[in-house]
């Protein structure tokens, strides 16, 4: 073997040899000649080459090629599809429905209807046919329910758009609803509820508990999750109550994206125009269209966490604490400047300071976390609907500290309203533009702002027109959003060892104060 690779290489080196003495012999240079170095010599990159067709570019004329478009049906259904250049494409049905509309009923009731949607419909004998359809098409399927909408999506190849919107229209007015569905759902239901109280990220908890502060007993303070004591009380008959006033057309967006529209539109005449859904025909009589009434006021969970470590690294006891203020509601112009805000605030955990594009420029890494080691979390959420909104800062510390952090959290809440630097604002802008661009890239989202939008607009803002809106904000807009936000009650949500947290009065106070201090306590023996 080494014998033949030695010859092999006296050879390359020979052949290359005579190649070399040939080329000095006839005079020319001892250079590598490029395939495209005598074609067109000494002609720059920026002058176009000669006897090539000059390139011919797409031009949009002025208008907006990807706009929107909304067509509403005879029975109020509205379809609305945005063009998008791929083989696949993302459809489903949203709906005007949710948990804020269950105060009438049993508290639950869109909690179970998203664990039984894709199960068994008049056409298909079980969810394992309808995955079947699906992945001829090579598609997937997807419910999700929110506190005021409920969407039905699927994924596929856009040749089968007929069949995607006629398995949709399927599970979404003729499902069976059969008994052993419905107790599967019961023990799904109970084991996500167990998990939820078990897991050791409580920020899923601690949304349920700050929407019920916010909003006590009305629309979107009511449980998102179904309750305990109602699983076993929620049967086939509750359903289709529920079913025949909210899933009504006129409450319906069929929307999709990159899909024709004109095709979109035939598919929703065929299979949702004038179908009988499996509740019945009757019309609805019991719709609830209350408006969010933000009441302010605290929830508290007293709760052992000094063992929520699922491994064997101990985790530290943690006492958590979500505080929140009204904002507005999606619809309003304020929407724009309480999300710059919201931005602004930032914040995360403690373990991600620092770290590379981690936010850690925003005020809770620079004025909460990076200056009080001993907090684990600061983070901004930002809650929007259509007649309300909810700005809240969730913090986590030892429980011997929860007095200290809370002070911390309403100091900052009082200094939202002061000065805002140029610089930040500008960042905070311009992460909030990038995250927005960068979302739209994927289909399923561009999916969703579509069907939302419509929903509750009937129309739909496009990118860079949010972009626009996003641009214009100034530090007064900050300043007098803020300044609003601050007249009304807090919401207050505790979890864990509560005996250091603050009386729901003094953090009350403290946000009327101008510095954000909690009053000062005296007791005459320790």
């Amino acid at each position: 073997m080494a014998a033949m690779v030695l010859a092999t290489a006296r050879l390359l080196l020979r052949g290359s040899g005579s190649w070399r003495r040939s080329r000095l012999r006839s005079g020319a240079p001892a250079q590598r000649q490029f395939s495209s170095g005598g074609a067109y010599p000494n002609i720059p990159l920026s002058s176009p080459l000669p006897g090539v067709p000059e390139p011919v570019f797409a031009t949009v004329n002025g208008q907006e090629k990807f706009e929107t478009k909304v067509t509403t049906l005879d029975n109020g259904l509205r379809v609305a599809s945005q063009n998008k250049f791929g083989q696949f494409c993302t459809v489903g049905i949203l709906i005007n429905s949710g948990s804020r509309y269950e105060a009438k009923y049993l508290s639950g009731i869109a909690h179970f209807l998203e664990k039984l949607a894709f199960s068994s419909t008049d056409r298909f004998d079980s969810k394992d046919e309808i995955l079947l359809t699906l992945e001829k098409h090579g598609g997937i399927c997807d419910c999700q329910t929110s506190r005021d909408t409920t969407m039905y999506a699927v994924s596929a190849d856009s040749k089968g758009l007929d069949t995607v919107v006629g398995l949709l229209a399927d599970v979404v007015l003729h499902p069976r609803l059969t008994d052993e569905e419905i107790e599967m759902t019961r023990m799904a239901v109970q084991f996500e509820l167990e998990d939820l109280n078990m897991r050791p990220d409580p920020e899923p908890l601690l949304t349920e508990m700050i929407h019920e502060a916010a909003y006590r007993e009305n629309t979107v303070g009511l449980h998102r999750l179904c309750p305990t004591e109602n699983i076993a009380k929620i049967d086939r008959e509750a359903l289709h109550s529920y079913l025949r006033n909210y899933y009504t057309p006129d409450r319906m967006v069929l929307a999709g994206v990159g899909v024709e529209h004109e095709h979109l539109v035939e598919c929703a005449r065929k299979y949702l125009l004038g179908t009988r859904p499996a509740w019945g025909c009757e019309k609805a009589v019991d719709v609830d269209r209350s408006v969010a009434q933000y009441t302010g006021g605290v929830v508290k969970l007293e709760r052992d966490m000094s063992n929520v470590s699922l491994g064997p690294a101990p985790f530290p006891e943690l006492t958590h604490i979500m505080i929140g203020l009204e904002s507005c509601s999606f619809l309003e112009d304020d929407f724009i400047p309480f999300a710059v805000l919201n931005m602004m605030m930032g914040g995360g955990g403690s373990f991600s300071a620092g770290g590379p594009g981690k936010g850690m420029f925003t005020r809770l890494y620079l004025n909460v976390l990076n200056r009080h080691h001993w907090m684990y979390n600061a983070t901004s959420y930002h809650h929007s609907y259509e007649d309300t909104g909810l700005l809240c800062v969730h913090a986590s510390a030892d429980p011997r500290q929860v007095r200290e952090m809370v002070e911390i959290l309403t100091k900052e809440f009082i200094l939202m309203a002061g000065t805002v630097d140029v610089v930040e604002l500008e960042r905070a802008k311009t992460q909030l533009t990038s995250m927005l661009m960068m979302n739209l890239e994927s289909r399923p989202v561009i999916f969703e702002d579509v069907g939302r939008q419509v929903l509750a607009t009937r129309s739909r803002k496009l990118p860079h027109e949010l972009c626009a809106l996003i641009r214009s904000v100034k530090p007064e807009d900050i300043r007098r959003v803020a300044s609003q936000m601050l007249r009304r009650k807090p919401a207050v949500a505790a979890l864990g060892d509560l005996s250091g947290l603050p009386a729901y009065e003094h953090i009350q106070a403290a946000l009327s104060s101008r510095d954000g201090r909690l009053p000062r306590t005296y007791r005459l023996f320790r």
